[in-house]
């Protein structure tokens, strides 16, 4: 596995109909949206995220946790755990997690101010600012 500086990524915003992905890379802190997963009550097609993860061969995932504002964990919170559990299992890669709290809203400004809501979708820009919020929050622990 490489450095932790030079790690490469995969993020994830969980969803029962949609997984937004994002792919990173650790040594610039940046991240790009990725086509939208579909998924069918949480469920993804696990072959065609297979296909995705040999292409970008990230050497870890950050899955977004949905909190509430104060914190507590939301009713969606621990399918984002099982599906980020499910990837470690399948994939047998470390798994991360990130607070995603306000992502989406962050992600809506993002897509209208560039005004290309259905080239990227929502939520693989909550994904990617997840990505990059968890890039952030590596470095600062530093």
């Amino acid at each position: 596995m490489p450095s932790t500086s030079q790690r490469r990524i995969l993020a994830f915003d969980f969803g029962t109909h949609r997984i937004g992905m994002a792919f990173g890379q650790e040594l610039t802190g940046t991240a790009s949206p990725l086509p939208i997963l579909p998924a069918r009550d949480g469920i993804p097609d696990w072959l065609q995220l297979e296909r995705i993860i040999h292409e970008w061969q990230p050497d870890a995932f950050v899955v977004g946790v949905p909190l509430n504002m104060d914190g507590t964990e939301g009713p969606i919170t621990p399918r984002a755990r099982k599906f980020g559990n499910r990837l470690h299992g399948r994939f047998h890669r470390p798994i991360h997690t990130m607070d995603e709290r306000l992502s989406t809203v962050e992600a809506k400004e993002k897509l209208a101010e560039a005004s290309n809501k259905n080239r990227i979708g929502l939520d693989s820009m909550a994904a990617t600012l997840i990505l990059e919020s968890w890039f952030r929050e590596q470095q600062n622990s530093e």
